[in-house]
């Protein structure tokens, strides 16, 4: 591979460790790449309060192969129209763009991401979303490829993006050499979703949140939409209605995902097996709980617990 020229991009309000990971990555001098810190100052604040002198102007991302745009605070802040242009000008002439975190919102800002499949950080992706209805964001991810547009997800699936462009480019055994070089997982199992606490609708507002506060202690027990609207005094059609216009969430939707969140919290902590877990849940068994973690979590729970479990 000839030298493969790569654009970070450094924006006002750059997160550090967001701009440390393209440039430790493609920075490395074994490789064929030629590194460039851009940014559209002379001088660009960091999230951190300091300030990077970077090396070079916008010119850099029109001479690049790759741009890489690192995350930076605050997220929905749109940069100015001359790196709008500069982002635009390399889709056009088919550069590679790549976001970190919530680099993403700089991306969508340029219209590059219409129509794409995207990702960012967790925290962030309901504002992406209802900011740039054109791209079609998904949360539960550590990246998205799309074509010549690549985003990621926070800090840690960035090291998993830039290594997997790494296996793009110069194949599996270079990737491999540079992870364990960072002393970082090659290929993490599951994406970004394990790492969500999902909202369930705060058990103290609302009409029903007495309902739901009820439901959340007794969730090992076969509850039933019926249960839940006697429980309300309601008819099952109004409470079915109110319940999705309060939580977003059907109630067996919402129950299923109480569940999940609940076995989250015994697979960290609890020693049984599966199978307890389940019943505690309200899940049943091991096979249903394995069927509802993988399908809402994005992993098994054998993985989720080697990740989060606390050691002593």
């Amino acid at each position: 591979m000839d030298a493969h020229r790569v654009a970070v991009l450094a924006l006002d309000g750059v997160l550090p460790l967001d701009l440390g990971i393209p440039v430790q990555i493609f920075g490395e001098r074994s490789l064929p790449y030629r590194l460039t810190v851009c940014g559209p100052t002379e001088a660009v604040r960091t999230d951190s309060g300091f300030a990077i002198a970077p090396c070079a102007d916008l010119a850099a991302v029109a001479d690049a192969d790759t741009v890489v745009v690192p995350g930076y605070e605050p997220a929905g802040h749109r940069p100015p129209e001359p790196v709008l242009d500069a982002l635009r000008a390399a889709h056009r002439n088919g550069r590679r763009l790549v976001s970190i975190c919530t680099g993403a919102f700089a991306l969508a800002a340029a219209g590059v991401l219409d129509g794409r499949k995207a990702t960012t950080h967790w925290w962030y992706t309901a504002a992406l979303a209802a900011d740039y209805p054109a791209v079609r964001v998904d949360p539960g991810v550590l990246y998205v490829e799309d074509g010549p547009v690549l985003t990621s997800a926070g800090v840690s699936a960035g090291v998993d993006l830039c290594l997997h462009i790494l296996r793009r480019d110069l194949g599996a055994r270079t990737a491999n050499e540079v992870a364990r070089a960072l002393v970082a997982a090659p290929h993490r199992e599951g994406g970004q979703a394990q790492y969500i606490q999902a909202p369930l609708a705060a058990p103290d507002g609302g009409s029903l949140a007495a309902t739901r506060a009820w439901a959340m202690g007794r969730l090992a027990e076969p509850l039933t939409v019926p249960d839940l609207a006697a429980r309300a005094g309601m008819s099952e059609r109004t409470f079915a209605r109110r319940f999705v216009a309060e939580t977003g969430l059907t109630p067996l939707q919402w129950l299923l995902r109480a569940r999940v969140e609940l076995a989250k919290e015994l697979v960290e902590e609890d020693a049984h097996g599966l199978d307890r877990i389940a019943e505690r849940c309200g899940l049943g068994t091991a096979a249903n709980l394995r069927l509802h973690f993988r399908r809402l979590v994005g992993t098994t729970p054998t993985a989720y617990r080697r990740t989060f479990a606390a050691r002593s």
